[in-house]
């Protein structure tokens, strides 16, 4: 009988080791040079989900990360973008300028894209219908996706396959919440990543994907196969991939691998592996998802920061007491 491919899925500590010669030992495991043709334009995507300066280094994809991952690539092409959509109440720009990628993407000589200002093209994206997506990434010859190790309330785990949520270049996206895990797996159909390189350097846990506890795990991540590496870093830090909708869904599409036995690891994943404290979907979470779909509610609430930080400073002090807990 003929033995079923598997995916692999990179594993590497950083400790006693530069995040450099660890990324460029994750790519070359990767048979990087394979996925990468020489001169071929391609757009690299870190997660930014913040510009709030004392979040940044758990939320955010580690510039140093980011940087090393161009360096490698530049030894093939030059035709390199670094880009990030603007969220519901900060630029990318904003974002950028808070993680030192602004420095870093000079040093290179690397263009920051902001596919908010990017034009775009209207592609049918079920189950949402047509949805706008940046030109950039539709026409790149290799779209590389950098998400960072983290618990999310809303889809249990935020990774690789998440980490594409932030192409969408809609700063209002989270009206689109109402089909997040569906969406999300044909956003990963449709954009095509070829290579997932996550940072588990600083991770978080609890209320991710940006209010959770920064969690050091100084680990690097990666594979072609981006289920198989959500479905790996989930194991590692305790979780169940079945758990994560999107992840599921994704699978199910033929897009990529979950299950253990198709998936080699290759790295000391016993010796890494812990245990994280999950997101909680509470009541106000579950409630302002719910909300979300409706274009008033964002509009006057969520992106007014009159209204939404005096309401969110209520509802964590009604955490604080035990209020909004629980489903």
């Amino acid at each position: 009988m003929t033995a079923i491919a598997r995916s692999r899925v990179v594993l590497r500590c950083t400790l006693g080791r530069t995040i450099r010669d660890v990324v460029a030992e994750c790519m070359e495991r990767c048979d990087w040079e394979r996925i990468v043709p020489r001169d071929a334009s391609v757009v690299v995507k870190p997660n930014l989900c913040t510009a709030v300066p004392d979040k940044t280094a758990s939320s955010n994809t580690d510039p140093a990360l980011t940087a090393a991952v161009c360096e490698v690539l530049l030894s093939r092409t030059r035709r390199i973008v670094l880009g990030e959509s603007d969220g519901l109440r900060q630029k990318a720009q904003e974002a950028f300028a808070a993680s030192g990628y602004v420095e870093m993407a000079r040093r290179l000589d690397i263009p920051l894209v902001n596919f908010t200002e990017s034009p775009r093209v209207t592609v049918a994206c079920e189950p949402a219908g047509d949805i706008e997506l940046p030109r950039i990434l539709l026409e790149a010859d290799v779209v590389i996706t950098l998400p960072v190790l983290k618990t999310h309330a809303l889809t249990y785990f935020t990774g690789a396959i998440k980490n594409q949520w932030g192409c969408l270049p809609q700063h209002d996206r989270i009206l689109l919440h109402k089909h997040l895990d569906p969406l999300l797996a044909t956003l990963h159909r449709v954009l095509a990543p070829k290579l997932a390189i996550m940072d588990g350097i600083i991770a978080m846990e609890g209320r991710g994907p940006a209010n959770g506890k920064p969690r050091r795990m100084d680990v690097v991540l990666a594979s072609e196969d981006a289920v198989a590496l959500d479905a790996t870093a989930m194991r590692l830090i305790g979780l169940r991939p079945e758990r994560a909708r999107h992840v599921v869904l994704t699978a199910q599409q033929g897009l990529g691998r979950m299950e253990e036995p198709a998936i080699e690891i290759d790295g000391d994943f016993d010796r890494l592996a812990t245990r994280f404290e999950p997101a909680i979907l509470d009541k106000a979470i579950a409630a302002m998802n719910y909300m979300s779909r409706y274009h008033w509610f964002v509009k006057y609430l969520l992106e007014r920061d009159t209204v939404f930080y005096p309401v969110r400073a209520l509802v964590q002090a009604l955490r604080r007491v035990g209020v909004v807990e629980g489903g």
